[in-house]
């Protein structure tokens, strides 16, 4: 079992930054997938960027340049850096991890861009 706590949420203003952190328990940390999703408001959750366990990364077209996926595994954490923040990033983003599919899931963490 895989427990995921996300954090780094917040209220900022369009075009500003914010760095999303996920921390996982357990020792397998290295081997999983890991990767964010975000759900906005009345809409279906959608991927935002994924990290396998060896670096290699896929972003959504619309956060391709903007958003960078990252892990540390010493840490036991993964990364969401988010630059260029436009009103519609406003979601809840959601932290997951597995072997080979996501299994495991965080609770979400509230981004709200709004001037």
């Amino acid at each position: 079992q895989v427990q995921l706590v996300e954090s780094g949420g917040g209220l900022v203003q369009p075009v500003g930054s914010l760095r999303l952190s996920c921390a996982a328990s357990g020792s397998a940390f290295a081997t999983y997938l890991m990767a964010w999703y975000r759900q906005p408001p009345g809409k279906e959750r959608e991927l935002v960027a994924s990290i396998t366990r060896t670096g290699s990364t896929v972003y959504a077209d619309s956060q391709k340049g903007r958003f960078t996926i990252s892990r540390d595994n010493a840490k036991n954490t993964v990364y969401l850096q988010m630059n260029s923040l436009k009103p519609e990033d406003t979601a809840v983003y959601y932290c997951a991890s597995g072997l080979n599919s996501f299994n495991y899931w965080g609770q979400g963490t509230q981004v709200t861009v709004s001037s």
